[in-house]
């Protein structure tokens, strides 16, 4: 989704289009492997307002997405509410003023792996159009959750045997602590 600036009007521009399925599975396509996978596409509503050269994103998308349980490998639905808020700044040819004064161009600033907080929350674009997809790629991942349980008491898997452990009881014997650790279950933790 490209939007040109001059379609962005004094009173902004509200788009209410849907984020694709594509987009979704090319966003979450290294995510695979711990088990995301996009449920359809995601309503979105996404707004711009120029302020100066720049330009205020606002977006909120809900993403509904499947992930694996990571105590028993099921699969569980998620709905993924994403929102956030950028300021879209023109790039400039290289530098930035403060790079401009010290005479550092902008590809040795980020390999110094330095910059302003107050640039925590912009992104650049070229001053003509703005390419919504990475914007929103990034946001999408960002808003995954770091663990996902399919419920509070899951059981998971028997270290032996592989059963589900919700689903059935398996014929393995509990192992004993190694007495090498047993010392540890004293400790008192505050």
């Amino acid at each position: 989704m490209v939007v040109k600036i001059e379609e962005i009007s004094e009173e902004g521009l509200c788009l209410t289009e849907p984020v694709g399925l594509e987009l979704l599975s090319a966003a979450l396509s290294d995510e695979r492997e711990r088990g995301f996978s996009p449920a359809g596409p995601a309503p979105a509503k996404i707004t711009l307002a120029r302020v100066g050269e720049g330009v205020l994103l606002t977006g909120e998308i809900q993403v509904d997405v499947v992930a694996r349980c990571d105590r028993c490998l099921a699969d569980v639905p998620q709905r993924l509410p994403v929102r956030f808020t950028l300021s879209l700044v023109p790039a400039r040819a290289g530098m930035d003023e403060e790079d401009e004064e010290r005479g550092r161009p902008q590809d040795e600033k980020e390999r110094l792996g330095s910059f302003a907080l107050t640039d925590a929350d912009e992104e650049t674009f070229d001053g003509q159009k703005i390419d919504l997809d990475p914007i929103v790629r990034e946001q999408v991942l960002l808003a995954l959750p770091m663990r996902v349980i399919c419920r509070d008491d899951c059981k998971g898997l028997c270290p032996s045997c592989g059963q589900d452990l919700n689903v059935e009881k398996c014929a393995c014997e509990p192992r004993g602590v190694d007495p090498r650790l047993a010392v540890l279950k004293d400790i008192k933790l505050n």
